[in-house]
């Protein structure tokens, strides 16, 4: 066993013994991989992915190891807002992600489970609550959610309110797209940025975030035109780094490091050869641990993850020049995960008529009702436009909820039915 094998090993059976003693140890291997990483970039990785790998373990690691900089939120909360002041947000789904490579979930699942959640909430809140309430997790001054996309959201965040004294702002999103709407969204915004002033001692500038969101907009330009490349090139990464993509497009957004990093891509992947696979539009969450999709789509040179929804969940400019707010509420109100499941259905399409992918796998994650109920629409509409697509059920982060031997088995049906029908 690798010395990092050992350590991780060694960590988690600390952890579940004393948890509430070994937190440092979590954040020392946290720093220990950026650095490690930083020196020696995993060799299967493109260039570009060595320096989205190389950013993400560095931003996690630094604003976890600076409590009073970072917040808690979720995926969908408003990152450009934070960024502009100089603090960092770590999403719950994210953290849980990161907890999960010392091999804990399960512990952490369970004694979330063992306090009263019930088993079919969703695993990235369960393990994210466990390890808070198990004494492992130090918690910050502040957390922001949005009601978006999970119904789990505000259940969680008040419960953590009320048991570690955690303090949020729930940005109640409206289904509805019309100005009355906007305005309403925008206005919670302002009071979420008033209240980041009042509890992190940072002073909040409209300038700034007007500056943030200028650079959100040349960054989604530049990430258009990767998925153009995408289309054409070989590009060796991993399921990890579409985890990464998602990171970066929502803990990131708007900061110059996200952006250089997605240019550097940009450059990189026009020295690769040309891509003569199968191309694949991933949908929702990605089981980064999950076996089977690892072999088949890690550093593949037949089947390359071509983009996933959750990554480019909106991608219009924002009006940073009129009102920034506005423009944020806009973003939100519009993003994919907001409504019905028939609306992002047709974004969906759209994604599908631009990137051109060759076939589409649709993961229901436990828990996630909405994805569960609405992959069939989902499913009927790829299938008006002649593209192949599977449905896989499993968990994106608790392993024992997903079964290798079944999702191997569909896997390799669907690839060899879109070889066969090229």
């Amino acid at each position: 066993m690798s010395f990092s094998g050992k350590y991780i090993e060694f960590v988690k059976n600390k952890t579940v013994a004393e948890p509430e003693k070994n937190w440092n140890k979590i954040l020392l291997g946290f720093q220990g991989n950026a650095l490690l990483n930083k020196v020696r970039p995993p060799k299967d990785l493109a260039k570009g992915y060595q320096k989205l790998n190389d950013l993400m373990l560095s931003f996690m690691a630094k604003a976890l190891g600076n409590g009073s900089r970072y917040i808690w939120g979720n995926i969908l909360a408003p990152c450009e807002i934070i960024n502009s002041m100089g603090i960092r947000m770590v999403s719950i789904e994210a953290l849980a992600c990161f907890l999960s490579g010392y091999h804990l979930e399960d512990f952490f699942i369970d004694y979330a489970q063992s306090i009263g959640l019930a088993p079919t909430l969703c695993s990235y809140h369960k393990a994210f609550v466990g390890a808070v309430e198990s004494g492992v997790c130090p918690v910050p001054k502040y957390a922001v959610t949005t009601s978006l996309s999970c119904d789990g959201n505000l259940n969680t965040f008040r419960f953590l309110e009320k048991q570690e004294h955690v303090p949020f702002t729930l940005l109640d999103v409206p289904y509805h797209n019309d100005e009355d709407a906007v305005d309403y969204l925008a206005d919670q915004m302002r009071e979420m940025a008033h209240q980041l002033e009042n509890h992190m001692g940072v002073a909040f500038s409209e300038e700034k975030l007007k500056e943030t969101i200028c650079i959100e907009n040349e960054t989604m330009d530049e990430i258009a035109k990767f998925y153009r490349l995408a289309q054409k090139h070989y590009y060796p990464g991993s399921l990890t780094m579409q985890l990464y993509m998602m990171m970066g497009t929502h803990l990131l957004m708007g900061t110059k490091e996200f952006l250089d990093v997605v240019k550097f891509m940009n450059e990189d992947i026009q020295t690769y050869p040309p891509f003569k696979g199968k191309r694949i539009l991933w949908v929702h969450v990605m089981p980064f641990y999950q076996e089977t999709l690892k072999k088949y789509f890690d550093h593949s040179e037949k089947y390359q993850v071509l983009a996933s929804d959750i990554v480019i969940d909106y991608n219009d400019k924002l009006d940073e020049v009129e009102d920034p707010f506005k423009a944020l509420a806009r973003k939100l109100i519009s993003n994919i995960f907001n409504g019905s499941y028939s609306h992002k259905s047709h974004v969906i399409e759209n994604l599908a008529d631009e990137l051109k992918p060759d076939a589409v796998i649709h993961f229901c994650h436990w828990g996630c009702k909405q994805v569960s109920g609405g992959s069939n629409i989902l499913k009927n509409d790829m299938k008006q436009k002649e593209i192949p697509m599977l449905i896989l059920d499993g968990d994106g982060i608790d392993k024992r909820n997903s079964h290798d031997g079944q999702i191997k088995t569909r896997l390799e049906a669907f690839l060899e039915m879109i070889e066969e029908e090229s």
